[in-house]
């Protein structure tokens, strides 16, 4: 049987039965386009004729060396026949000449990057036979003059500011300011001048053969998903390479035929807020691509209610039913032909991440979703996106009461962000790549061949588009802030700067933009953490709260980021790393007397010395934390990370030799030598401590062993603190984590010594609070002997930026510097082992821990404290495991909360 690749709009069942029933499949053999435009068929939304081209079609292609596969032509023929029998037209015919678009539609919505041709069909003879029927010539040039140049351009890959130019020219000419107000003659002549260029660019004639434009159109269509830019978009959106477009042919209806017509793109909800009211734009006498280009300015879908009040109502019907039908916001598209309207798309909107939120909270109020349904539509990146940094308000009244808000325009994607102007994409891209740039792309307005450096930038900034313009639907998919339509701003590529009102703005000069308000300032300003309490977000992480498994913890050091990551959810403290409470300036000198010292007595001065901050710092996390647990983790890192650098020391101990002897008086040589004796002192020490490799070496559970008055001294600290605290009243749950365990016995040697440390501590203070001792699996044989350890244990947590050293056998710091993009560009490794946890390779050594603890202790606490605590993808895997917790940095506690969620729900979907 020979392989069907084309579908009518109206054979969505069939559809559905060649890739057994399920929506998905249907979306990944139409594409979005397509499989939306047969839906709306089968709803009886006005839809004009047409068949969609599948994506196994596109795919065939491109595997066959570019060449159509067995049956497609002659599949594609019998199409346009029953679409010629639906309309009443025919395809190429002079006097009811039928005209076509031809559009892509891959699975999932990539807006602008692959190709469209609209007005396929067109020829002298038709246009001849179309002014006939018409009685409007000026329609019918302005519609044949977009085919040659779409044609020039999408099929020829000739340049559009060559196209572009020759109208400007027109409109100088005839001396009007917009494209409507050329008249027949003048898109005449524009024809013929397209036409020109095409010869230029092709080295051939425009075709005139309509069936030769359809299938030249489709075979660009099936190329452009390879092109540079949605390539590009892929990367970034995490879009499969191997789904292919669908191409859907479609009945041309005109918005261009006069006052009575228009043209325009809608939101059911507002893309940026989330309200529920319509946002668009629209144009009368207009194609369709006037208004995502940018070219022309465009009117509110709000002004169309009152310039044709029938079709208004019409549409605001049908997409209230889209919506309803769908249950979730629509993106769509239209035409009005004389007054008729017409649906030509619509498809799940793009929204910001703050409209995400509230649309899903709407809509569980609504009735139309789930709470379940309202988490899983929430990703993780948009959580993500409420803790981007926002511009200080103290910093926003300055700059404007200085006068140096430049401009406001729409805000169409929020939050704030500076950079260097860039005027271009590939500038863009290059500064930010490779040289580090914080760039700001600067443009007229967006095309979709600028998407690599709207991915790069750290904000977008145009003079023209509107809220549903290329910019704004790029930028809310990919979170960047956004600021368009910024009519008092003027661009010279010829001289590379920018200019509002008589302020001069030079490339690589800095501005910052505030998408969330639209306005845009002068130079680099400050910015703050947000606030997250958003109700909308606030609902959202409560319902997820309620489905998820996982507790979510949080690494903390200091009570402010303790009460940060509370406030933002946290359910206790699952790693606080001691070690960076030793740096501060009035503890240093004597954590380095401590190392530096040889007897006992001065190293007992030192501890004592440090005891007292040590004991307030965890009291202040207890107080806190009031009621959740505490792990607080033993001295980790190596000793001469407390001293100064060897390198340093040389430096400094050969300069003050320099000096001594070009020194001038006894005071001054005194004074050397005695800072020589104490550098070279403590160049002597640090020499002593060197290890080849230190991550591997005299560290963790190893140094408490070697010098027992140190973590004898934190353990004191962390008992009397929270026995103290216990007796303000306040519960109070320490978990003392001993790292870097290998061997059973390490753990049994520690672990006595701590745990009569404890005792007498709560003797003495009369108090008991309740208490764990544990450990840190950071060790391949940790990991590989856990029924061992567990006797011991009654907490274990993964450090897996460890583990995966230990695992992997590279250093982390090198890797990444070094071979691990090679790796992963290679596709050695699927993704960077740092940033997502290896299930085969350490995700296998986490669940053998795992299962062999909990065989010998069956309630033991297992929980993860690394980076990976805050990923996703990681998160998912640890509800697999059945971890207790994840522990991740405050920032990352409300995407954890929603990741644990997912996780939850997956798993549940996955069960039933």
């Amino acid at each position: 049987m020979a392989n069907k690749w084309v579908y009518l709009f109206g054979e969505v069942e069939e559809a559905k039965d060649y890739v057994g029933g399920d929506w998905e499949n249907v979306r990944g053999l139409l594409g979005g386009k397509g499989a939306n435009l047969a839906e709306m068929v089968r709803i009886d939304v006005p839809v004009p004729p047409g068949f969609t081209i599948t994506t196994e079609a596109c795919n065939a292609y491109l595997a066959e060396g570019e060449i159509f596969p067995e049956g497609l032509s002659e599949q594609i023929e019998k199409g346009m026949q029953i679409v010629e029998a639906a309309t009443g037209k025919k395809f190429g015919d002079r006097k009811n000449p039928l005209l076509i678009s031809c559009r892509s539609g891959g699975k999932f919505s990539m807006p602008g990057m692959m190709d469209t041709v609209l007005n396929i069909g067109l020829n002298d003879e038709t246009a001849e036979g179309m002014i006939e029927l018409t009685g409007d010539e000026r329609f019918v040039y302005d519609s044949y003059r977009r085919l040659v140049q779409m044609f020039g351009s999408v099929v020829m890959g000739a340049p559009d500011e060559v196209f572009e130019e020759v109208i400007t020219q027109a409109r100088l000419k005839a001396g009007v300011k917009t494209d409507t107000e050329l008249t027949a003659d003048a898109w005449k002549h524009v024809t013929d001048k397209f036409k020109s260029i095409f010869r230029r660019y092709a080295n051939r004639n425009f075709p005139t053969d309509p069936k030769e434009q359809l299938l030249l159109a489709t075979e660009a269509v099936f190329k452009s998903w390879n092109g540079k830019r949605a390539v590009d978009y892929r990367n970034a959106a995490g879009i499969p390479h191997d789904l292919g477009t669908a191409v859907s042919i479609q009945t041309m209806v005109f918005g261009n035929m006069g006052n009575d017509s228009a043209t325009g793109v809608a939101l059911t909800r507002n893309g940026t807020t989330g309200e529920n009211h319509i946002e668009g734009d629209y144009l009368t006498n207009a194609q369709g691509e006037d208004v995502v280009a940018g070219i022309r300015l465009t009117d509110d879908i709000s002004k169309l209610e009152e310039e044709m009040p029938t079709a208004y109502d019409e549409f605001e019907q049908i997409i209230r039913k889209l919506e309803k039908h769908y249950r979730d916001m629509q993106d769509v598209e239209f035409t009005i032909e004389k007054s008729k309207l017409w649906m030509l798309q619509t498809r799940d909107g793009k929204r910001t991440a703050q409209a995400a939120v509230r649309i899903a909270v709407n809509m569980v109020e609504e009735g139309l979703i789930t709470r379940e349904e309202a988490v899983m539509r929430i990703s993780p990146e948009q959580v993500d996106f409420f803790l981007h940094p926002q511009f200080d308000r103290e910093a926003i009244k300055e700059v404007k009461a200085a006068g140096e808000m430049l401009a406001t325009g729409l805000n169409v994607s929020p939050g704030a962000a500076y950079g260097v102007v860039a005027l271009d994409a590939d500038i863009a891209e290059a500064w930010a790549k490779e040289e580090g740039k914080d760039v700001i792309m600067v443009r007229p307005e967006t095309r979709p061949d600028d998407v690599h450096g709207m991915l790069a930038a750290r904000g977008i900034l145009t003079s023209r588009g509107g809220r549903t313009s290329h910019a704004a639907l790029v930028a809310r998919q990919f979170g960047k802030p956004a600021v368009v339509g910024v009519s008092e701003l003027e661009i010279d590529m010829v001289k590379r700067q920018m200019s509002v009102n008589d302020q001069i703005i030079k490339e690589g000069d800095w501005i910052s933009i505030d998408g969330t308000v639209g306005e845009l300032y002068v130079g680099k300003l400050k910015t703050m953490v947000p606030d997250i309490k958003d109700p909308w977000l606030m609902k959202v992480l409560s319902w997820a709260d309620e489905f998820r498994q996982l507790g979510v913890w949080t690494n903390a050091d200091y009570p402010a980021d303790a009460q940060r990551a509370r406030d933002y959810g946290a359910e206790g403290i699952g790693l606080c790393r001691t070690e960076h409470m030793f740096f501060e300036a009035e503890r240093l000198p004597f954590v380095q007397k401590m190392i530096m010292t040889d007897l006992p007595s001065e190293r007992r001065e030192a501890l004592d010395a440090l005891l007292p901050f040590q004991r307030e710092d965890f009291a202040g996390l207890f107080r806190v934390m009031d009621g959740l647990p505490v792990i607080i983790r033993l001295i980790d890192p190596p000793l001469h990370e407390f001293l100064p650098n060897h390198v340093d020391l040389m430096r400094d101990l050969t300069d003050c030799k320099i000096r001594l002897k070009e020194a001038g008086n006894l005071e001054e040589i005194d004074k050397l030598l005695d800072q020589i004796a104490k550098e070279e002192r403590i160049l002597k020490r640090v020499e002593s401590l060197h290890e080849s490799n230190p991550m591997l070496g005299l560290r963790g559970v190893r140094l408490g062993i070697h010098i027992p008055e140190l973590t004898s001294m934190q353990v004191r600290a962390i008992f009397e603190a929270a026995c103290m605290v216990a007796k303000e009243g306040i519960d109070v749950h320490p978990e003392v984590m001993i790292p870097l365990t290998s061997h059973v016995n390490e753990l049994k040697f520690q672990q006595k010594i701590l745990e009569t440390e404890a005792k007498q501590v709560m003797r003495e203070q009369g108090i008991e609070p309740k208490y764990k001792f544990g450990t840190m699996i950071e060790i391949p044989r940790a990991a590989l002997t856990m029924d061992q350890i567990a006797e011991y244990a009654a907490f274990i947590s993964f450090g897996t930026n460890d583990l995966t050293q230990t695992t992997f056998g590279i250093s982390r710091d090198d890797a990444e510097a070094g071979f691990l993009i090679e790796y992963m560009e290679k596709e050695i490794l699927p993704e960077n082992p740092f940033a997502v946890i290896d299930r085969d390779g350490v995700g296998l050594l986490m669940k053998m821990a795992v299962e062999k603890g909990r065989a010998v202790r069956p309630d033991m606490e297992c929980g993860i404290c690394g980076e990976h605590g805050g990923d996703p993808e990681s998160i998912q895997f640890c509800h697999e495991l059945g971890l207790t917790y994840v522990s991740c940095s405050p920032f990352r506690i409300p995407v954890a909360r929603l990741a644990a969620a997912h996780a939850a729900l997956r798993d549940k979907k996955t069960k039933s």
